[in-house]
């Protein structure tokens, strides 16, 4: 089978990403965040380096349960900072619990994350191959960005956004590519 260009048909995880979860619409809290999360550390690298970590993230981060997440202190980030199965980026370590409290109260004025997306989306599904950003990701980005939240640039919104399926982005000879 046809896959995108960009998945390592070496990397058992990422041929399984591919094929059954980038791209799949989800709406769920939990998952939406551990997405966020882990596209905010993708900046500067790429993302198989940050699936093949995926696991050991799970870990270090109590499995992203938002609210254990809110509540890390300076204990906690020194662990996360000295965990080498993670990207010990400090900055980006602070940034997610940052993320994390915002991405809360997002829940809360909207019901949930999904809601708050779908104030951008029109909870429209949107297909296109070959970009990296887009108005959409600008406007969610500029969005997330007033809110306070960090590493959540244009283009790392758009790659959130083909994971959790509001951007569906396979290439035309992909075996799951549809129109």
């Amino acid at each position: 089978m046809k896959r995108c260009s960009w998945c390592n048909l070496k990397n058992k995880k990422y041929i399984y990403y591919h094929d059954k979860e980038w791209g799949v619409l989800r709406k769920d809290d939990k998952y939406l965040f551990e997405m966020l999360i882990l596209e905010s550390f993708q900046a500067g690298l790429s993302w198989e380096c940050v699936l093949n970590k995926r696991d050991d993230f799970r870990i270090a981060y109590d499995y992203f349960e938002i609210d254990k997440v809110c509540l890390y202190d300076d204990e906690k980030i020194n662990r996360l900072i000295k965990d080498e199965k993670i990207i010990r980026n400090k900055l980006k370590i602070k940034a997610s619990i940052n993320n994390a409290k915002i991405f809360k109260s997002i829940i809360l004025e909207y019901g949930n994350f999904y809601n708050y997306l779908k104030v951008f989306t029109k909870d429209k599904v949107y297909i296109e191959v070959g970009k990296t950003t887009n108005t959409l990701s600008d406007e969610i980005s500029k969005d997330l960005q007033r809110r306070g939240m960090k590493f959540v640039g244009s283009t790392i919104i758009y790659s959130y956004l083909q994971a959790i399926g509001v951007i569906y982005s396979h290439e035309f000879d992909c075996f799951l590519y549809k129109k």
